[in-house]
């Protein structure tokens, strides 16, 4: 890695411990996740849905198509009846130049926060 597409986006292995918060819950954590860079998006972290804690997403009905990526199923991220909603996302079979991304889920919500750490 990394991988380029269109001269628009970027992957790479981020090099590092990540985690997911919902609130002050921990719902996640890995040190296998890909920094996806897009021009005009901020930069987005993709972790293996096994790091997640799937039992607190629920499928949303949101399921847009990105032309660069493919078709995306969105998730509610629910935690003690507290609904952080659209806060996840997953390209299940996005097209072949993202592969890699293929049933990583992402997350943008305000409440759903990232910590992030780097490998020295």
């Amino acid at each position: 890695m990394p991988a380029y597409f269109d001269n628009r986006i970027e992957l790479h292995e981020h090099a590092g411990q990540l985690c997911v918060y919902a609130g002050p819950q921990l719902i996640g954590q890995t040190d296998t996740a890909l920094r996806l860079v897009e021009r005009g998006y901020a930069d987005r972290f993709y972790l293996p849905w096994s790091a997640i804690e799937s039992h607190c997403l629920q499928r949303s009905d949101k399921q847009p198509h990105c032309p660069y990526k493919g078709d995306t199923r969105y998730y509610h991220v629910v935690i003690d009846d507290v609904s952080y909603d659209n806060a996840a996302w997953v390209y299940p079979q996005p097209r072949s130049e993202m592969a890699a991304i293929a049933g990583r889920i992402a997350f943008d919500h305000p409440q759903v926060t990232l910590e992030i750490a780097h490998r020295q």
